[in-house]
């Protein structure tokens, strides 16, 4: 018989236990970023960034969004936008690139300026737009977000682009995509969305 102290211990740690992992936070997802090698059912074959050929698994009911190009114009004050960016020599965020996100992803895409891996010492910036004025580098836009605040620098050349629904029509060999994907306990790879490269604009991301 076990001690009663003993497991009085025992149900207490495990009622602790409990509420710690249900509040565990769900892995990052994996950033898969290439070109297709092809589309077999539900397996999509990629042409990774780093070279080695990745195998994602996507959902039944998977979802496909094109890019389509956009201007500065575009963008209006209360948009949802995430920029990439680096810090250049000034001092200031240098755009790499711009997106206009649908604002359907306003509450589920992470909101806030954080590391990123497009280039190395980038940051990633999910904000609202809060204006933008003419500069002698190109334009600044002003974004806001939870807790802070951002000015960045757009060049003229800056790639800037907005989302569209697609089809798996996209995804034939050499198109480009991104996928945030899932990694399962055994490596896996799964997703339920693409985002792919349509009319020959490019997920820049």
């Amino acid at each position: 018989m076990i001690p009663k102290r003993t497991f009085v211990v025992a149900l207490l740690a495990v009622m602790v236990a409990l509420p710690a992992a249900a509040q565990a936070p769900a892995a990052a997802p994996v950033r898969v970023r290439g070109t297709i090698v092809k589309l077999d059912d539900h397996t999509l074959v990629v042409a990774s960034r780093e070279g080695p050929q990745l195998s994602i698994t996507l959902a039944p009911d998977y979802t496909v969004q094109g890019m389509t190009k956009k201007s500065l114009d575009d963008i209006k004050d209360g948009n949802f936008v995430a920029s990439t960016s680096v810090k250049g020599a000034d001092g200031a965020l240098h755009a790499i690139e711009l997106h206009i996100l649908p604002d359907s992803l306003r509450g589920v895409a992470r909101e806030g300026q954080f590391p990123w891996d497009l280039v190395p010492d980038s940051l990633m910036t999910n904000a609202t737009a809060a204006g933008i004025a003419t500069a002698p580098q190109g334009h600044i836009m002003h974004v806001t977000y939870a807790g802070g605040s951002a000015d960045i620098v757009v060049a003229p050349d800056t790639p800037i682009v907005g989302y569209v629904p697609a089809d798996p029509g996209l995804l034939k060999p050499g198109a480009a995509i991104i996928i945030f994907a899932q990694k399962g306990p055994d490596g896996s790879l799964s997703a339920a969305r693409v985002t792919a490269e349509k009319d020959g604009v490019k997920p820049p991301m």
